[in-house]
């Protein structure tokens, strides 16, 4: 059985596009494999806190050392961390804001990339004393952007700041393949928007076949009967 955690970052909760995308996504993961299972967590309608002086104080003292106060302000870091844990896969629903994440998401980031929890730390390794403590997650960003031309080689690649950020925390969540498939021209609403938005869902249509494992109750054929 999969384990998903499905993460929507959007601002908005009705007509967006990256929601839509994400849902889809997972539904007919869910499709594929009914007995998958579903953490689903809206941090664009309910944003995680962002870090703190006192955060890091509490994340930085060894765990056996906290208070009470240190605990409660690790609370939500825990949750979310705990999320990330169980899951197999990561589907991440996020628009591009100003050619980046949406403050929401760095905040889910900043609050699962923890010392001692999803990294470790050791001078011992040299100049990369830094090693991710999960593995073998696979992780699907599914994403709106306004403009167009952000993949390798397009007119705005060098302004993509979204999907190489988090293809660079992903490797502190334990993420060992990535897959990315963006909705484009939103602001301009014509027909290049409305054939970047099938082809996106077709996209992802193909990737949960290749990424889903077919349950047994949804490959078994009827018998014949005389």
């Amino acid at each position: 059985m999969t384990a998903i955690l499905h993460i929507d970052a959007s601002a908005r909760q009705q007509r967006s596009l990256s929601r839509d995308l994400s849902s889809r996504f997972v539904a007919d993961w869910q499709r594929l494999e009914p007995e998958a299972e579903v953490t689903y967590r809206d941090v664009g309608a309910h944003p995680p806190p962002f870090v703190s002086e006192a955060w890091i104080a509490a994340a930085f003292t060894d765990a056996h050392r906290r208070t009470d106060e240190q605990n409660a302000v690790l609370a939500v870091s825990e949750a979310l961390i705990d999320e990330l844990e169980r899951a197999d896969v990561i589907v991440i629903g996020t628009p591009m804001y100003n050619y980046g994440m949406p403050a929401a998401l760095k905040a889910w980031f900043d609050q699962v990339i923890r010392v001692n929890r999803t990294f470790s730390f050791d001078l011992a390794r040299g100049d990369w004393p830094l090693e991710p403590i999960l593995a073998g997650k696979k992780l699907v960003v599914l994403s709106a952007k306004g403009e167009f031309g952000f993949a390798s080689g397009g007119m705005r690649e060098s302004r993509n700041h979204l999907d190489p950020h988090i293809a660079t925390c992903a490797h502190y969540l334990g993420v060992a393949e990535q897959h990315a498939i963006a909705i484009e021209y939103q602001e301009f609403g014509d027909e290049r928007h409305s054939a970047s938005i099938a082809q996106a869902i077709a996209a992802a249509t193909d990737l949960v076949e290749r990424l889903a494992p077919a349950s047994a109750a949804a490959t078994q054929q009827p018998c014949a009967t005389g």
